[in-house]
């Protein structure tokens, strides 16, 4: 199934997906784009946005990065008109990416109902473009693939973990683009990852990365082991750490980066997602949705989510590949679930062969196949406020 293919951009890059996106640009918008996404009634329109109406440089730089995904085609922008964020200035990178782009604001277009007329008349039209577009041969190795863990028990670092890792493994030998994350619930594993890294530097970098989210944790007073976890099966946060750590496979790690930074070649990347500076805002990722938005905008196709206690949820523009490492989660929610990796605690299957299932489930997404969350119709979106000094880009790209 190496022979895929995606759809062409004018800026080079390969989509999996050809959505187009209905993005408010503050929260006293959201209703009128949700209403445009409601009558246009179609899959591959979908909702994203920002609440907030007081401008921060992290919130623009992930709708930049998502606006321009590669699963994307065209972006219908919708703005009350006076929030504070930077709309003509998302709207011109946009342009500049080739792709349609239109910009409604509510105050200047007679309100609400007359906004969402204009919208819908726009997506209908802009989504019959995107039908009628042809797909071009894809490879494996220009997929971007991320993994993340989230309702985690007792079985997540014995099944569904480490067959991702195994999964990641065989990606990155393929010379695919792949990003673990996240820093937070890595703590107690720094070294262990430093030892695979490139060189020196990266190592000494990568520490640092940890280090800022454990002091991070202990400001906030609490760290990423929640009772959930406990209640689960999970003893102490360095368990919880090295189940996550197992996911990343055991691949050298090329580089370190942030949201909205895409990897510039093939390897094994740590996704760094605890803010910089002093402590601002509360916990780093206030669910797990939006640690799923920061890997798509990261060129993410394809975001693998594994969980124990389970998990319903996916995702707008990238596919969510659910794997269940739990066999009593996956047999109560078996509708949600993509891949039982359950198996391997009940004997049946070993590291390997789920591994493997996971790869080849990873290719049917790229080749059109839908994942569990997606058939569901799941589109959640979630972006908050951060602060991130561009300055420090952790070792990119060594």
């Amino acid at each position: 199934m190496s022979n895929l293919k995606g759809f062409l951009r004018a800026d080079g890059k390969k989509g999996i997906r050809n959505v187009l996106l209905v993005c408010y640009l503050v929260e006293c918008a959201k209703f009128v784009a949700e209403q445009i996404v409601k009558e246009a009634n179609d899959k591959d329109v979908q909702l994203i946005g920002f609440s907030g109406c007081f401008p921060n440089s992290y919130a623009f730089d992930v709708l930049k990065a998502v606006c321009t995904h590669a699963n994307v085609g065209a972006v219908l922008l919708v703005s009350l008109g006076c929030e504070s964020f930077a709309k003509s200035r998302l709207e011109d990178e946009i342009l500049d990416s080739k792709r349609e782009v239109k910009l409604i604001n509510i105050q200047e277009n007679k309100g609400s109902q007359n906004s969402i007329s204009l919208g819908r008349t726009w997506v209908l039209d802009n989504i019959e473009k995107l039908k009628r577009q042809i797909k071009v041969p894809m490879k494996i190795n220009e997929l971007i693939v991320g993994t993340i863990c989230g309702g985690s028990d007792g079985t997540s670092g014995m099944s569904g973990n480490p067959a991702v890792g195994v999964a990641f493994d065989r990606l990155v030998k393929d010379k695919a683009r792949c990003i673990f994350e996240e820093t937070g619930e890595l703590i107690g594993c720094e070294y262990f990852m430093a030892s695979r890294t490139k060189n020196k530097t990266l190592a000494k970098n990568l520490i640092t990365c940890v280090e800022k989210a454990a002091k991070y944790y202990k400001v906030m007073g609490y760290g990423s082991f929640a009772s959930g976890n406990a209640s689960g099966g999970l003893s102490t946060q360095e368990e919880k750490s090295l189940g996550a750590y197992a996911k990343s496979g055991s691949s050298k790690i090329s580089g370190i980066i942030k949201p909205a930074q895409s990897p510039k070649k093939d390897g094994l990347y740590l996704l760094d997602v605890v803010p910089d500076g002093e402590v601002l805002w509360g916990f780093p990722n206030i669910n797990d949705n939006s640690e799923i938005i920061e890997l798509i905008s990261c060129g993410a196709h394809i975001v693998v989510f594994v969980t124990g206690r389970g998990s319903v949820v996916g995702s707008a523009i990238s596919p969510i590949l659910k794997v269940c490492a739990n066999p009593k989660t996956y047999e109560n929610l078996e509708n949600d679930m993509d891949i039982n990796a359950g198996l391997i605690i009940k004997g049946e299957k070993n590291i390997n062969e789920v591994g493997d299932e996971v790869y080849e489930k990873i290719l049917s997404l790229a080749s059109g196949n839908s994942s569990k969350s997606e058939a569901l119709g799941h589109q959640e979106f979630v972006l908050g406020y951060k602060y991130f000094e561009k300055s420090k880009t952790c070792a990119l790209d060594l």
